[in-house]
């Protein structure tokens, strides 16, 4: 009844990813932050993603057979049309909130958000119940259009603002830039085959490269878009990345150095021999260690630059938190509870008032 798919796995893997980068969010973020509205995204588009049809790749030929298949193949379209539906109500207020721009400002408004909602129901009862020809039509047509505006929106940050929002904006335009050029062509040749008379909401057989390259669009763009959140949540987020990097390197470089050297050893050499080669080879990977650990290092390096363990560094990187916490508060005046937050944002982190007060007053006359 059940079989094994690379591809429904890698799908699942990258379900995993969203789920898991959700929780983080959810606890790290304050309710109506950045970081929540980020975390609601993941779970939904978790949701749309596994519901393609990767999970029909588990199943046989015969348990597609049974009784009750209909209903399960119908409740994936269904569940797949609202998952869509519901990123198109969800990523716009998400990107004023995250961005804050001239151009996303707007959709970060209480109304408009409620407008989105409203429309993006409307869409969805259009696709489940309408012709489908249309309905799909104008729905994969908006999707294609909102993450193109994704896109265009998160360089303009890029390029006009400074700071923590100018390195988040750069995060996610690499992030929604790939993910574009990965999803462009599935949704415009799921458009195509509408047109065609041969689509299918939920393919029983997606096993082909454009389900592989929707899913690795997932599994490339949500961490980098997480990172970009998370940078200005946690302020020692880049020195745990540069030491991963640091000691994956190490070890990547242990383990096939070993590998070479016990593997020509057992064909080259008697196996008697090549046992104490590989006691000789541990011995030699021991005495280069160090040289191991400066490459490791380069590598590190090379991948986080102007990433140090030194208290300055840590001091600056709180206040660059702090600086993104100002920068979500700021706009519309701080309320007496955001006040309460960011205090204990600044203590936590331990800043002095005196540096809360400079940078804030700093900060306003900049947006004046």
């Amino acid at each position: 009844m059940f079989q094994f798919s690379g591809t429904g796995f890698f799908a699942l893997v990258a379900l995993a990813m969203c789920w898991s980068l959700a929780a983080v969010l959810f606890r790290v973020g304050a309710k109506g932050s950045v970081a929540r509205q980020l975390s609601l995204l993941l779970v939904v588009e978790g949701v749309t993603l596994i519901s393609t049809g990767y999970l029909d790749l588990f199943l046989t030929e015969y348990a597609r057979t049974l009784p009750l298949y209909p209903a399960f193949f119908r409740a994936e379209e269904i569940v797949h049309t609202i998952g869509d539906c519901a990123m198109l109500a969800l990523y716009p207020p998400f990107l004023g909130a995250a961005l804050q721009t001239k151009w996303t400002r707007p959709f970060a408004d209480n109304r408009v958000r409620v407008a989105l909602g409203a429309a993006a129901t409307i869409v969805c009862a259009f696709v489940i119940w309408g012709p489908l020809k249309l309905g799909g039509t104008f729905l994969y047509v908006s999707l294609s259009i909102l993450f193109a505006f994704a896109l265009v929106t998160s360089i303009h940050a890029w390029h006009t603002a400074s700071g923590m929002a100018r390195s988040r904006a750069g995060v996610f335009a690499l992030a929604f830039g790939s993910r574009d050029i990965l999803w462009g062509p599935i949704y415009a040749g799921a458009t195509w085959t509408l047109w065609s008379g041969t689509y299918m909401v939920v393919d029983p057989d997606a096993s082909g490269p454009i389900y592989f390259f929707y899913a690795f669009g997932t599994f490339l763009a949500v961490p980098l878009i997480a990172y970009g959140i998370l940078r200005t949540q946690l302020f020692d987020i880049d020195l745990r990345i540069r030491w991963t990097i640091k000691q994956s390197t190490v070890a990547a470089a242990f383990i096939a150095v070993f590998y070479l050297v016990t593997e020509g050893a057992d064909r080259l050499l008697e196996s008697e021999l090549g046992s104490w080669i590989g006691l000789l080879a541990s011995a030699l990977l021991v005495f280069f260690l160090a040289p191991l650990q400066r490459l490791a290092e380069r590598v590190a390096s090379l991948a986080m630059p102007h990433t140090q363990n030194t208290p300055e560094y840590a001091a600056f990187r709180k206040l660059q938190v702090y600086e993104a916490a100002l920068e979500e508060a700021l706009p519309g005046g701080v309320s007496e509870k955001e006040r309460a937050l960011l205090n204990h944002l600044r203590d936590s982190l331990g800043i002095a008032p005196s540096d809360a007060v400079a940078l804030e007053s700093d900060m306003q006359k900049h947006e004046a």
